[in-house]
């Protein structure tokens, strides 16, 4: 990665500030902004059959890419004003995926952790 989770926030916290955003970005507005945001990337692959979906990854990278960078902006900043080290608990929930899904039960399948 280029640069650290750290960097990268605080980039936005100052983009924000900068633009007096900090009054909008509340964590119901962020989370709602987070969905929006999905969807935005979500919509690049409705009705996409299983045989297009590579090809229109690829044709479309470039918007694609665009919106995952929107998504994960505000995921970033959501965490940051919410005052959680976003390293810290993706490493957390990291570590429960391990157990939740350990490699003899979970390789190869789709099943939630409870199903198996």
């Amino acid at each position: 990665m280029a640069d650290s989770i750290r960097e990268i926030t605080e980039r936005i916290r100052k983009f924000s500030a900068a633009r007096d955003w900090d009054v909008y970005h509340n964590p119901k507005d962020m989370a709602v902004a987070i969905c929006a945001e999905a969807g935005e990337l979500l919509q690049h692959f409705v009705w996409q059959q299983p045989g297009q979906i590579e090809e229109r990854a690829a044709s479309h990278r470039e918007e694609i890419a665009s919106e995952i960078a929107d998504v994960g902006i505000l995921l970033f900043e959501m965490a940051d004003r919410m005052g959680l080290d976003l390293g810290t608990v993706m490493t957390a929930k990291l570590d429960r995926n391990e157990v939740r899904y350990p490699v003899d039960k979970a390789k190869g399948n789709n099943l939630k952790y409870n199903q198996f």
